[in-house]
């Protein structure tokens, strides 16, 4: 999944504060401790803390961490892990979703593919690093990488301002067409994201 190798770096998300949640504390530990093992999982553990009532002298976060509404755009294949592709004649155009970067909040760094190397579907392509965490990226087809996003390395929050525009991250030559019957359409995306 895009979020299987989440970091939660303390020093952005404060677990200080969050320990002052009551009920908070389980889910910060099983965050803090090792990597959440799903997209779902990083929701749940900032929902908890958002949900938690506070203790005397504690604050109440500024932003609520719950996700709004995400931009799915029709005529796109979806990945279970919250990648994207655009598929043009022979090659697939793949980002991250609009759900995936707003969940992970502002992107400043992003590791891409070398150009000519050969991907395997679900194969870790590349990472997305935010001010809350560090995602790998997964291939949601088969192929060789033929062009990357290298405005992507200059500016990061692409991700964030554009997903399905600017913020593509790379172009790869697809070896089996086949395997896109196994991505979701928008409908079927957008009813996962809502679960």
């Amino acid at each position: 999944m895009l979020l299987a190798s989440v970091r939660q770096q303390s020093s952005r998300v404060g677990l200080g504060f969050a320990r002052r949640f009551l009920g908070a504390q389980e889910a910060l530990s099983a965050a803090s401790v090792g990597s959440l093992q799903s997209l779902s999982s990083l929701a749940t553990a900032q929902q908890s803390v958002v949900a938690a009532k506070p203790t005397a002298g504690a604050f109440a976060p500024a932003v609520a961490m719950t996700r709004g509404f995400a931009t799915v755009v029709d005529g796109l294949k979806y990945a279970e892990s919250h990648e994207w592709v655009k598929m043009d004649g022979g090659t697939a155009t793949v980002g991250i979703t609009d759900f995936a970067q707003s969940e992970l909040g502002d992107v400043v760094f992003v590791e891409l593919p070398e150009v000519g190397s050969t991907l395997d579907a679900s194969e870790t392509f590349g990472v997305v690093e935010s001010v809350k965490a560090a995602s790998d990226v997964y291939a949601p087809v088969s192929g060789e990488v033929v062009e990357i996003n290298e405005a992507l390395v200059e500016d990061p929050s692409k991700l964030n301002t554009e997903p399905f525009e600017g913020g593509w991250m790379m172009k790869i030559k697809v070896s089996d067409a086949g395997e896109l019957d196994s991505l979701m359409d928008s409908a079927a995306y957008s009813a996962a994201c809502d679960e």
